[in-house]
């Protein structure tokens, strides 16, 4: 049976896509067979790992509506081991068609079941914002991984967040945990970066990754090639980051 990830964290720009393509991969090169969803209408998860966004004709919107299934909507990616439901800038319109819907909070978990048992891990890139979008990915997940990044405003809405996992633990989705906690875009040379590691691991303790993102140019590069870290450069900081994420992951998880 599958386990269901999203990675989410209303904040933009604290490194979700990024983590959500170089896990996948990382599981991937692992040997564990990975089905990945951009739930993002941006479909930058998509084009992260070469999908052409402006050809894509079925993804997470037309499984979202319940129009094709998530058999349908597959796409091989080069990535050994990885496929994914990409997104268009379609998406954006599923949280109107949706609003009417009855169960609208559940269409991704009932979408998913087919293909839940096909995949060791099914990694869910959730959209910046707590939309329906998001909420469908929180309800269909098991657990949830929340990537913060070593900046000054780092646990501004972090809260928030909290509690609408609480909220959906509560109403929706009792079986939802939270994975881990995942520093990102960590630069040991500046004081900010280490006091933001120490601020949380001393409030979250045990629910922090150990392995920390490093800032990295190869990982900013890899995307505008349509390459994951481990395709681009496997053996840049980065990639040997998100190696180790998988295999606490894997250890977590064993």
């Amino acid at each position: 049976m599958g386990k269901i990830i999203a990675i989410a964290n209303q904040k933009g720009g604290v490194g979700k896509t990024t983590t959500s393509v170089n896990l996948a991969a990382s599981l991937g090169v692992l040997e564990k067979k990975i089905l990945l969803i951009d739930a993002d209408p941006q479909a930058n998860a998509s084009s992260g790992l070469g999908i052409d966004v402006e050809t894509v004709e079925s993804g997470t919107y037309n499984v979202l509506e319940h129009t094709l299934s998530a058999k349908e909507a597959i796409i091989k990616t080069d990535s050994p081991n990885v496929d994914i439901i990409p997104a268009h800038i379609d998406l954006v319109a599923i949280e109107i068609e949706l609003v009417d819907k009855q169960e609208r909070e559940y269409m991704l978990k009932k979408a998913l079941i087919e293909v839940k048992d096909l995949y060791d891990y099914i990694i869910i890139d959730c959209a910046p914002s707590l939309g329906l979008i998001t909420l469908n990915s929180l309800v269909a997940a098991d657990a949830v991984i929340i990537p913060i990044q070593c900046e000054y405003f780092a646990l501004e809405g972090l809260g928030k967040l909290l509690n609408t996992i609480k909220s959906v633990q509560k109403i929706h989705n009792a079986d939802l945990e939270i994975e881990g906690l995942l520093l990102t875009m960590f630069d040991s040379r500046l004081r900010l970066s280490n006091q933001v590691v120490d601020e949380v691991r001393k409030h979250f303790s045990s629910m922090v990754f150990d392995t920390i993102i490093r800032r990295n140019t190869r990982l900013g590069e890899a995307p505008s090639y349509g390459e994951s870290i481990i395709a681009y450069d496997a053996t840049s900081k980065g990639a040997v980051n998100y190696l180790n994420l998988a295999q606490e992951l894997l250890k977590k998880n064993a």
